[in-house]
């Protein structure tokens, strides 16, 4: 009886799990739930070249709580910018152990490269202000990143 309740529960979980890309408006990637500092977010993952160049492109709008993951395969310098970005971000750079080194706003459709100002492997792009407004500053992590494989 209770081995039964335990394979609800977790089936219920996964089920949740996989329809979180589906209840975000605009979401094209995988979608995974992390922790920032002491906030929850659902943050779509580019974890290839082509998913990483694209990244917010067009995206009209994004909900307070959600936005992307940049995944690399190693750690190394990163530069962004914003062509074809309307919307106003805050980027955070985040090394191998996902401890937040730098955040940086972003001007929607600038092209004034951002640099992550020391070797990272993550980068988490949220809505202008997200970090200020949730008290996440540099020194803080990036918990719950998953492990995919990465191009």
């Amino acid at each position: 009886m209770v081995r039964g309740v335990l394979r609800f529960l977790a089936a219920a979980l996964l089920l949740a799990g996989v329809g979180c890309a589906r209840d975000v408006p605009g979401a094209r990637l995988p979608v995974e739930a992390l922790v920032v500092g002491n906030s929850r977010v659902t943050a779509e993952l580019a974890a290839n070249r082509e998913d990483r160049a694209r990244g917010l492109m067009f995206r009209e709008s994004m909900p307070e709580d959600h936005g992307m993951l940049f995944i690399y395969p190693v750690e190394a310098p990163l530069v962004f910018w914003m062509k074809n970005t309307p919307l106003p971000l805050s980027i955070a750079f985040a090394d191998s152990g996902g401890r937040i080194l730098r955040i940086a706003d972003m001007e929607p459709y600038s092209e004034e490269p951002i640099h992550s100002g020391s070797p990272v492997r993550y980068a988490l792009e949220m809505n202008r202000g997200w970090f200020d407004r949730h008290g996440v500053f540099a020194g803080d992590a990036i918990q719950g990143i998953p492990l995919i494989p990465v191009e």
